[in-house]
């Protein structure tokens, strides 16, 4: 299994990336956390890795951290929670939030991330509740090198509503949540973050 990858970053689009490894482009998808956290385009990059295996696809998980990872891989773990909806999960809040919903037992908090309804959200909280003190979350090991910030997108704002309608938001849905967070200077990765954290506030 391929538990980390590392290479110079040669495209991005959430919630996809790929990594050029000697030669060799890794497709990848990663939460809007680590998104947060990527270089420019051209700078190099590590990751934590996961992979996906089904009979049509073998897909390709990465990570910021350590901890993004562990989360991730738990999740996956509980009934009815693919992927696809861990990825939004954590898109939609960091672990520490997370840790925090499930040690206080907050279903409403959970329910306000797309895809999570209120029996999920329980089930979460009972299946999540007695791992999450044995995983040693630490959200702050991240890797990635520089710590700059990404360069902006030719439309950002069009490039976050598209990245929100991939997470699982209908179209005039995403279009509003962008439409208020977005501001002049602000690339699509902190609208998307913002709109979403927003998203979970409400």
């Amino acid at each position: 299994m391929i538990g980390r990858l590392r290479g110079l970053l040669a495209w991005k689009q959430p919630p996809s990336l790929l990594i050029d490894a000697q030669g060799v482009g890794y497709e990848l998808e990663a939460s809007l956390t680590t998104f947060q956290t990527l270089p420019e385009v051209g700078a190099e990059v590590t990751l934590f890795t996961h992979l996906a295996v089904r009979e049509d696809a073998h897909t390709l998980y990465g990570f910021a951290s350590t901890a993004e990872r562990s989360l991730f891989r738990n999740l996956i773990r509980v009934t009815g929670i693919g992927p696809r909806l861990a990825l939004l999960i954590l898109s939609g809040m960091s672990v520490e939030q997370f840790g925090r919903c499930v040690r206080e037992g907050d279903a409403t908090g959970l329910t306000r991330l797309p895809g999570i309804g209120k029996k999920t959200a329980e089930r979460l909280i009972i299946e999540m509740r007695d791992r999450i003190g044995e995983l040693g979350f630490d959200p702050t090991a991240v890797v990635l090198p520089g710590g700059r910030a990404p360069t902006p997108a030719i439309n950002p704002v069009d490039d976050a509503i598209s990245a929100l309608v991939a997470l699982g938001y209908k179209l005039p849905e995403a279009s509003r949540m962008v439409n208020v967070i977005a501001s002049e200077g602000l690339n699509s990765e902190a609208i998307i973050r913002q709109a979403l954290q927003a998203s979970v506030r409400r």
